[in-house]
């Protein structure tokens, strides 16, 4: 299909599956991605950029004369790629290794002796702002430090966990001096590294030579990406919606293992403390001593994490906010009906309305058509249900909901105008898509709110910005994620038409459109501004497409014929009111404190490595976090309750009726929720 091609009359070795690979990928990239980048310089650039940092993005093992060393290829990577040659890879790849053996020898060596705590001195966790050390001596006091911040960090926990089973005065305690404590850090943290290294050290040619096409890819943008066959097979899993485990979804970020989403109906989600960008620092099984992943490969940490229903697992995560905890998770089944679409009814005392309230998770369709379920007609269902239950309006709550199925999207839309364009996707080099809801008349017109974060993303940004552009409904929250492009899988195997034997291949997710608001403009990069704009915790730092590398950029098309809904007949008014409710809510006045606190800590990442120092940050750190949690309360005179049409379901099952509980309860602490509660009052009275 891509790549013509016939049968080599050499013998087949890994080599050769290389280059066909190469050429495959490179095959299917210009023919369908939505806007190749040219095989030049500046993509070689790109390539060799994105492929040292996956070798070395924390500057631990290259010294600056082997960045050097590596710069004549910078231009001619290519030329290597269009040849099918791998000569960079070849040779960044053995220079890293070389250094691994070097410092390896290197951490051995400085935790063999006694770490000074006494001694003021500081370490930069932001790696990005690193240089490469360009001396052997230099990169051992960058090992130095690190070693000492990774011992200093254990030492303060188990001298901490000793104090309070003091307080505590605990039956059978074993007190432990400080130089054992501090023993017994630097032997836990030589065991880490000595673990690490084995685990680098396992990984095989095709580890290496996935992550270099990976390189290749995400230079045309960070949604293009090489799937080898484990990994496809992993992303099938994760797809199909059963899981075993503990149902949270992490991604790897210079050293830390980051939690990007939590699946609803997961024993993450039942048992809330787990939160998404939490660092996942260590894990252990149960009562077992605890392993320390931080700079372990995401598939290995993800093995200790996933486990058998019933066992349980134990996360030391690090906190936006500085702070450490440890979370004891049981792991279970994805319960699959929480990822589905579910209402309430809420009754607000203050306004006297009864107002629906839907949950959407994702954007779920069945791409397999195998008779599973639609959120469109799913969400359908719950606006016919709420109906009949008389509401005085709706909420749509899209927070998190990170897209999924176009198709959906278009006919959900629908549900609430009468007809017309929802979005305008555009395939390369062909003009703009018009995707119609082209059902005369709304299922709901009633008053609509929805609820978006930055953690919305693809196609809730289409509906958001689809209901804003009509002006049909109010939309509430922070700065939606960005994400204004559709990907598709290239099934590699299939875009071969021979080489058999050297198959599977594995797949490559690529970009293949963009999606634009049918008043012309792009979500990408931008995302959708809410009409009404809420303190969050991340306010002020940077979230979402902009912080990946290469991403496509942000640009404009011709508006589409649509006529205004103008259901929101005073929205000006009703943003003023909410402005000055919020400016008073001291709730969301310590939001705000909070966040600025945040970008202080991002913006200033330096930890000392004196233990009393560092021992006082901790307490510092953690009376924050406390006095964050404990400022929520359950919303005055709000009654939650289930849809009658959906008793004899929920009351099937008892997990069912406790998941149901447990979401009520969520939502009367959601200081959010109640802000946009009186946003809806003030839309019913316009």
């Amino acid at each position: 299909m891509f790549l013509a091609a016939t049968k080599p009359s050499i013998e087949v070795n890994s080599a050769e599956k290389d280059k066909v690979l190469m050429q495959a990928i490179l095959s299917g990239l210009g023919q369908m991605h939505y806007k190749p980048i040219d095989v030049d310089d500046e993509f070689s650039k790109r390539v060799f950029d994105l492929y040292i940092d996956q070798l070395d993005g924390l500057k631990l093992f290259f010294l600056q004369e082997d960045i050097d060393k590596l710069r004549k290829y910078e231009n001619k990577i290519d030329d290597e790629v269009s040849m099918s040659s791998f000569e960079f890879f070849d040779e960044a790849t053995s220079i890293v290794e070389s250094r691994k053996l070097e410092v390896q020898e290197l951490y051995k060596e400085i935790l063999a002796e006694p770490f000074d705590f006494k001694k003021d001195e500081k370490i930069n966790l932001n790696y990005e702002k690193r240089t490469y050390a360009t001396t052997a001596a230099e990169r051992k006091e960058n090992w130095r430090k690190r070693m000492k911040y990774r011992v200093l960090s254990s030492y303060v926990s188990k001298y901490n966990k000793q104090e309070k089973a003091k307080e505590n005065k605990e039956e059978d305690l074993e007190i432990k001096s400080n130089v054992e404590l501090e023993k017994e850090a630097r032997e836990k943290e030589l065991k880490n590294n000595d673990d690490w290294f084995k685990r680098m050290a396992e990984l095989d040619h095709r580890d290496h030579v996935s992550g270099y096409f990976n390189a290749i890819t995400s230079a045309f943008d960070p949604h293009t990406n090489y799937l080898a066959p484990k990994k496809k097979d992993n992303f099938d899993i994760q797809m199909s919606g059963r899981l075993e485990g503990i149902g949270a979804r992490l991604q790897r970020s210079d050293d830390e293992i980051k939690v990007v989403y939590i699946v609803p109906g997961s024993a993450s989600w039942r048992q809330k403390e787990l939160e998404v960008d939490d660092i996942i620092i260590k894990v252990a099984q149960g009562k077992d001593e605890a392993v320390d992943v931080s700079s372990m490969r995401l598939d290995d940490a993800v093995v200790l994490i996933r486990g058998k229903k019933g066992t349980e697992v134990r996360l030391t995560v690090k906190k936006v906010d500085g702070s450490t905890k440890i979370i004891p998770i049981t792991r279970d089944i994805v319960v699959m009906d929480e990822s589905y679409a579910k209402s309430a009814i809420l009754d607000y005392e203050k306004n006297g309305k009864k107002i629906g309230f839907i949950n959407l998770p994702k954007f779920y369709a069945d791409f397999t058509k195998t008779g599973g379920r639609y959120c469109a007609s799913d969400v359908r269902a719950e606006v016919e249900k709420l109906k009949k239950e008389n509401v005085d309006g709706m909420i749509l709550d899209l927070r998190n909901n990170g897209g999924g199925s176009l198709n959906d999207v278009v006919k959900m839309s629908g549900l609430f105008i009468d007809e017309g364009p929802i979005v305008q996707v555009k395939y390369k080099g062909k003009e703009p898509k018009l995707l119609k809801d082209n059902q005369v008349g709304a299922v709901y017109d009633g008053p609509l709110v929805i609820m978006v974060n930055q953690g919305s993303a693809s196609a809730s940004e289409i509906m958001a910005a689809a209901m804003q552009d009509y002006n049909r409904a109010v939309i509430v929250g922070s700065n939606t994620f960005g994400k204004g492009t559709v990907q598709r899988f290239l099934d590699l195997d299939k875009a071969v038409s021979s080489f058999d034997e050297l198959k599977p291949l594995g797949s490559v997710k690529l970009t293949t459109q963009k999606f634009y608001r049918i008043d012309g403009n792009t979500t990408q990069l931008e995302g959708v501004a809410p009409d009404i704009i809420l303190p969050d915790r991340y306010r002020y730092i940077e979230t979402g497409e902009k912080e990946h590398d290469y991403p496509l950029g942000s640009d404009k098309i011709a508006k589409a014929d649509y006529d205004m809904d103008n259901s929101v007949k005073n929205l000006s008014a009703i943003v003023s009111a909410s402005k000055q409710r919020t400016a008073v809510n001291p709730i969301f006045q310590k939001i705000d404190a909070h966040a600025k606190e945040v970008k202080e800590e991002r913006d200033n990442p330096f930890n000392s490595l004196n233990f009393e120092k560092f021992l006082q940050e901790e307490k510092e750190t953690k009376v924050r976090a406390d006095s964050y949690e404990e400022m929520f309360h359950d919303i005055d005179g709000l009654n939650i309750s289930n849809l009658g049409a959906d008793m004899e379901y929920i009351q099937q099952d008892s997990t069912r009726i406790a998941r149901f509980d447990d979401w009520h309860k969520d939502l009367l602490s959601d200081v959010y929720l109640e802000e946009t509660l009186n946003i809806m009052t003030d839309l019913i009275n316009q």
